[in-house]
């Protein structure tokens, strides 16, 4: 029999606001990661993107919560990016409600004003990006000293973006016997390295990627010629009803946005180079379904949480396996099913393909005509090591 929120230890009035949501039953990282980060253990998790992380370190988040004062959090949660902080906010606020306790957001590209507001309204639970958060408490906004419970979210992309630095000052400057909670796609190299310095005999879980909770992607390349692309991506958006698209450059996704749009497909950019206001918008409106398409570079891979994403569409080919898988778990996300195409031209296919998750569809040797009545002849990527 299934295990239940309940069963895990998550207390009856949380388990009520699932289940208002329609949250029922719980996905394999929160079943094997809830019981003992509820119980205040170290917990160190590895899983898939999509895999439901924000709610097996949320629940317990907020159940060990208590409010803050004079500027004193007592959680901390730390992500990469600005996208994923508003999408971790957004998950906790209805269970911080629950219990009177106020989350609050702090992250660069945006005005200081609002934040120091909010850090003065002496909120329980902060999420914050690494650069951001060093500045407030450098101006003295902030104070980490209470932090009782930190989690460190998608610390091996921490690593890839060169914040581990800042992520370890930050936790030095929290309580010492505070509870951490790490999860990553790896558990390897540089976050081997936090593990081992700040957490004590941590509660080591992994979810195997070939168990991605139902999952169902399949991966497609095709040989297109540069100047059929665009209309290449313009139809797969129309067949999957929306799709994601990624393109090498900052560059590169506005021209493809400018090109979308006028094929009519409703389209909008997200890359580093665009303003916060501008990245949150152009987010909401493919949400909201306002547009079909967001383009978007390898930096903003991460930081975009949309469910039900049917399609996945590179571009511009994936710059290695890393790059490849954070773009592809765009869809698929939490069991659902979903379709990545790569496109490629006459070079691109003589190099081998990216590796997938292994807990994708086993791909086929692609032999779909392209746009121009050739058959691209390239071999399924190759299973990702554990």
């Amino acid at each position: 029999m299934p295990s239940t929120f309940a069963d895990l230890g998550v207390p009856s009035d949380l388990t009520a606001l699932l289940a208002q949501r329609g949250i029922t039953e719980p996905f394999a990282i929160q079943t094997a990661t809830l019981p003992d980060a509820i119980a205040g253990r170290d917990v160190c998790g590895r899983a898939p993107t999509g895999s439901g992380k924000t709610l097996a370190f949320g629940l317990a988040l907020v159940e060990r919560m208590a409010p803050g004062r004079d500027r004193r959090p007592r959680g901390l949660v730390l992500v990469p990016t600005r996208e994923l902080a508003a999408q971790v906010a957004k998950e906790l606020a209805p269970l911080a409600r629950a219990r009177k306790l106020r989350v609050v957001t702090v992250y660069g590209g945006t005005p200081y004003g609002a934040q120091l507001k909010a850090l003065n309204a002496n909120p329980a639970i902060v999420v914050a990006t690494p650069g951001r958060l060093e500045d407030l408490i450098a101006r003295g906004a902030i104070n980490l000293d209470a932090v009782s419970v930190a989690v460190v979210d998608e610390a091996d992309r921490m690593a890839d973006m060169g914040f581990l630095p800042a992520v370890r000052r930050i936790l030095d400057a929290t309580r010492s016997d505070r509870q951490t909670l790490l999860f990553s796609a790896t558990l390897d190299g540089d976050v081997d390295v936090l593990i081992r310095r700040y957490q004590r005999d941590p509660r080591r879980h992994e979810i195997a990627d070939d168990d991605n909770n139902g999952a169902d992607v399949e991966h497609l390349f095709w040989q297109v010629d540069r100047a059929r692309r665009v209309q290449t991506t313009a139809d797969l958006v129309v067949r999957h009803g929306s799709a994601i698209v990624f393109c090498r450059t900052r560059h590169g996704a506005d021209r493809v946005t400018k090109q979308l749009t006028a094929a009519g497909i409703g389209a909008a950019a997200i890359h580093g180079s665009r303003t916060q206001g501008q990245r949150e918008r152009a987010l909401e409106a493919f949400r909201s379904g306002k547009v079909q398409a967001l383009v978007a570079t390898d930096v903003a891979a991460r930081g975009i949480h949309v469910d039900n994403v049917p399609c996945v569409v590179h571009f511009d080919a994936a710059a290695d396996d890393k790059d490849y898988v954070h773009r592809s778990g765009r869809t698929g996300r939490a069991g659902a099913s979903g379709t990545v195409v790569t496109l490629l031209d006459k070079d691109d296919a003589r190099k081998p393909a990216p590796r997938k998750p292994a807990s994708r569809k086993a791909a086929k040797p692609t032999r779909k005509p392209n746009r121009n009545g050739n058959r691209a002849r390239v071999r399924p990527p190759r299973a990702q090591a554990s």
